[in-house]
């Protein structure tokens, strides 16, 4: 069996691995410790920071690479960490959620321009996501 690291260029070192045939040898869920729900309330366009404090218990690697993300600049989305760490978003918003009770992290609720809020059931809005994805395809 050759593993590789995942991601690619500019990826970070200490990602989960990957093996060529197999996919990923570690399960996403073990990330978590098995949780699938965060104790945070956390959206995928939550813009999520860094605070510059140290967790004081152990962390394990993804929750260290999420911190480095979010660090790593002014802000980040949760839905960037997945997308950068390649973990499903549950997995990542049980992460985040660890790093803010520990207050490595804090989360802001989505901005959306002009202020307001963007209602699930918006007939527009996803009239115009699937107008978009007809296109692509």
């Amino acid at each position: 069996m050759r593993a590789r690291a995942a991601y690619g260029a500019g990826a970070p070192r200490d990602t989960p691995w990957l093996d060529d045939s197999a996919g990923r040898v570690m399960r996403p869920y073990t990330a978590s410790g098995g949780r699938t729900r965060p104790a945070v309330a956390l959206d995928l366009l939550s813009l999520v920071t860094a605070t510059g404090d140290r967790p004081r218990a152990p962390l394990g690697a993804e929750h260290t690479l999420a911190l480095r993300l979010c660090a790593g600049a002014a802000a980040v989305t949760v839905a960037e960490v997945a997308g950068q760490l390649r973990l499903p978003a549950v997995v990542v918003k049980v992460l985040l959620s660890d790093l803010m009770e520990c207050g490595a992290v804090t989360a802001q609720a989505p901005r959306f321009p002009g202020g307001g809020c963007i209602a699930a059931d918006d007939q527009t809005l996803l009239r115009a996501v699937l107008d978009g994805l007809r296109r692509r395809l």
